[in-house]
């Protein structure tokens, strides 16, 4: 690109000259104008048209135009006359300056054929410029000693005007002591020297005040003039005094820099230069002296230039000098004593003296946390200094000695609540305005064993099922320890209690690091319904402190008993239960009712009876509820007279445990006269039967009586509450109060669908002697009630026995009942 663009500048710079050369080849001839500087806008120079030979019409034709080489356009062409005027201001001394001679040269261009004119213009000087002196105030010195006859050279005027019109001579004002001589130099420039005439006197005349005046050659004539003030010097020969030797000033140390301190005088009663006076530090002023203070060499002032602190310099010495200017510097010496004023511009500082150390939280007031001191630089009041510590903080500071102060403990200190206290010390001083700083010191608090562990909850349900595996974990209680380190680590174990007479530990155990509690054997619903287990959690301090709680342990029922048959006797006993049966019995004949039980609970002991098989099953159905056994239709003579039935009785369980019992029913004739005979002899075997019913009505009285007396007592206690809190709403721990330790009594009813059993249990709760459950199939034909003891260990034969034994026989048992039901 740089090669480029070098090509083509040489090219044009080619055709530049091409061109130059064409035009000058082309210049005709020349003119020359003379015309005074600063003529006015417009003014004539000459006829250029016609001094060119050409023609008005010619100027448009062929385009005439002026270029001034001079950069601005002094002149134009008058087109309608083809004059050359003066286009702006022509100022000769600003063209030419001192030259003689100044022409501005023109280049009046013309076309159709190209042709340059030359045309110059010179200008002349008119006399419009003042002759001038580089300074309108010349100040001279001269000794009342200086000889008679000495020159002293002045400064020459300037006139900007050129020949006649620059300056040509000078004049002096009239005075005894001094004449004016010209002097000639190289250029034609004259240099006025002033002559002193005769010797001067100080004391005579102090000052001489002279006129030179510069006069040029012009018409009309200009001058210039420059005033000459002459001082005469005095002889040196008196030293400065000054007006006190020792000066006293108080400045505060807070003054801002440049401020003023003092201000000492010197006088010398000489003149002139003898008696100017230049003030300054003595020769040995320290670099103390001089980094903070300055002096004003003319006025003596002495002024502030750095920075006072009165905790480092609180007075200062300065030694002053004063010289005049003589020939021969007389001096003098003065004393300032500056003493600094102190202000509260330093900030207590708070010093450790010893390192914070760890409090136990037990700590008894007064104990010694930590050293401090504290210091301010400034003095009087403002080094003053008092400590405050936060409201409330348990810590208080006690005063030593000067200024030193231990840091103690002055309340409770509790690591549960603040592990770690950051005590804030504010130490103020007493200036005005006063000024404060702080503190932080961290002070650790130790743990002490003061917490106990805590539970959770003060107490737990647990429910298992029974028959649970040996070993299986049964539940896990937590507690916490809010101390901390070996004061906080726990440890889990069982309190020794008795189940049925028997140590808990034989039924449970402890992970003593988890709390985790496990079985040591399976539970059995039936032996075992509920018991406690008294747990606590014990830490590892020293002394260790512990908790106690109770975990309610609740065996919930398994189906693993299946029903058990009480009635007929003899199938009870696992033998073959024979029945009679007359052959003129009708459909709907009670044939005989088979009875049985579960020793489980809740859904696991509603019991259902099936007929599985029968040598007839057209002859004989079962009631699903009842177990009752009755003929669908009458008996005819085809039929066998003997039948054989297998009755199957099922729980509700899950899985479904079964039993099954076989009945032999024996069809006789003629059977009828004996049962009616029986009818009438029923009073007979009413005082055995009477005792049984007798037993079922107290029991379901006591029941019924349980219930109620439980139901009033949830009222009263509904009652007290919705008073006291406006909602019924019985909480666990309003509930124990109304419990006896010795006595607990439950009511356990099933809750879906209409009521089939209710179960009360009756002592304490580990004690099971009494359990009464009351099983009602609302779906039976008949209400049927059956007094059983689940609960107890009594075997069932027992029981058949003492059922058997109250009854004569089963077909009086259920003909009786069958006549009762249709009278």
């Amino acid at each position: 690109m740089t090669k480029r663009m070098g090509y083509r500048g040489w090219r044009c710079q080619a055709l530049w000259w091409y061109h130059f050369f064409l035009l000058w080849s082309t210049i005709d001839g020349q003119t020359r104008y003379t015309i005074p500087e600063e003529l006015k806008q417009g003014s004539v120079v000459g006829n250029l048209a016609k001094d060119l030979g050409l023609g008005l019409s010619e100027i448009f034709e062929r385009k005439l135009r002026v270029a001034s080489e001079a950069g601005k356009q002094y002149f134009s062409v008058d087109a309608g006359k083809g004059d050359l005027v003066v286009n702006e201001r022509i100022d000769r001394e600003a063209l030419c300056g001192q030259s003689a001679s100044c022409v501005l040269p023109l280049q009046v261009v013309i076309e159709k054929p190209l042709q340059l004119y030359r045309v110059e213009v010179e200008i002349q000087d008119i006399n419009d410029n003042y002759p001038s002196f580089p300074s309108k105030d010349v100040l001279l010195e001269i000794a009342e000693s200086t000889a008679a006859g000495v020159r002293f050279p002045l400064e020459s005027a300037q006139d900007l005007d050129v020949g006649v019109n620059s300056v040509r001579s000078y004049t002096l004002s009239k005075d005894e002591f001094f004449s004016l001589k010209i002097k000639d130099v190289s250029g034609g420039r004259k240099v006025p020297e002033l002559i002193l005439s005769k010797p001067l006197d100080r004391e005579r005349k102090a000052s001489h005040t002279l006129l030179l005046t510069a006069i040029d050659g012009g018409n009309p004539v200009r001058s210039g003039t420059c005033q000459i003030s002459i001082t005469v010097l005095d002889i040196n020969d008196n030293v400065p005094v000054f007006e006190k030797n020792v000066y006293k000033v108080s400045i505060s140390e807070n003054s801002a820099q440049g401020a003023s301190i003092v201000k000492p005088i010197a006088k010398d009663i000489d003149e002139g230069p003898n008696g100017e006076i230049e003030y300054s530090f003595g020769a040995h002023t320290p670099d103390t002296v001089l980094a903070v203070f300055d002096i004003d060499s003319l006025t003596g002032e002495v002024l502030l230039k750095g920075k006072l602190d009165f905790e480092v310099d609180a007075n200062f010495e300065i030694d002053i000098s004063a010289k005049d200017k003589g020939t021969h510097r007389m001096e003098g010496h003065c004393t300032i004593q500056v003493e600094v004023l102190d202000v509260n511009d330093n900030a207590p500082e708070i010093v450790l003296t010893s390192q914070p150390n760890s409090v136990p939280e037990d700590a008894p007031s007064g104990t010694v946390v930590a050293l401090l001191s504290v210091r301010d630089l400034d003095s009087g009041d403002n080094g003053k200094v008092t400590l405050h510590l936060p409201k409330g903080s348990p810590f208080s500071l006690k005063p030593s000695f000067s200024n030193n102060y231990a840091l103690v403990t002055s309340g409770v200190l509790d690591r549960e609540r603040f592990l770690e206290y950051n005590i804030e010390i504010t130490a103020t001083d007493s200036g005005s305005p006063p000024l404060s700083s702080k503190k932080t010191i961290p002070v650790s608090i130790t743990d002490v064993n003061d917490n106990p562990p805590i539970f959770t909850q003060p107490s737990y349900n647990v429910y298992i099922k029974e028959n649970g595996v040996p070993g299986s974990i049964l539940y896990s209680v937590s507690a916490s320890d809010l101390d901390f380190g070996e004061n906080a680590k726990i440890s889990y174990s069982i309190l020794d209690s008795k189940v049925q007479d028997v140590s808990v530990s034989s039924y449970v155990y402890m992970n003593s690091d988890n709390g985790s509690i496990y079985s040591m054997h399976s539970f059995d619903y039936e032996k075992l319904k509920v018991f406690q287990i008294q747990v606590q959690a014990k830490d590892q301090g020293s002394p260790s402190l512990s908790s106690n709680a109770t975990v309610h342990v609740f065996i919930l029922d398994q189906n693993d008993n299946a029903p058990s048959v009480i009635y007929p006797s003899s199938a009870a006993l696992g033998f073959l239960s024979h029945q009679r049966m007359p052959r003129s019995a009708k459909a709907g004949h009670l044939v005989t009712k088979v009875t049985a039980v579960d020793a489980d609970s809740g859904h696991n002991a509603w019991i259902s009876y099936k007929l599985v098989e029968a040598t007839d099953a057209s002859l004989f159905t079962v009631n699903l509820y009842t177990g009752e056994v009755r003929t669908k239709r009458a008996v005819s003579e085809q039929d066998d007279s003997s039948q054989r039935l297998i009755i199957e009785i099922n729980d509700d369980g899950t899985p479904v445990q079964s039993s099954t019992v076989t009945v032999s029913i024996l069809l006789e004739d003629g059977l009828h006269e004996p049962i009616l005979d029986l009818r009438q002899k029923a009073v007979e075997p009413s005082k055995k039967s009477g005792r049984i019913t007798l037993y079922l009505i107290l029991s379901l009285a006591s029941v019924s009586v349980l219930s109620l007396v439980t139901f009033l007592i949830l009222a009263i206690k509904c009652m007290r509450n919705s008073r006291s809190s406006g909602s019924c709403c019985m909480r666990r721990s309003d509930c124990d109060g109304y419990k006896n330790p010795n006595r607990n009594l439950q009511i356990q009813l099933n809750s879906d669908g209409p009521i089939k059993y209710v179960e009360v249990l009756g002592g304490d709760m580990l004690s099971q002697s009494q359990s009464f459950r009351s099983c009602l199939s609302p779906m039976s034909e008949y209400s049927d009630f059956t007094f059983v003891k689940p609960s107890s260990t009594t075997d069932f034969k027992e029981m058949i026995n003492v059922l058997d034994a109250s009854l004569p026989d089963s077909t009086w048992t259920f003909e009786s009942q069958q006549v009762s039901r249709e009278q």
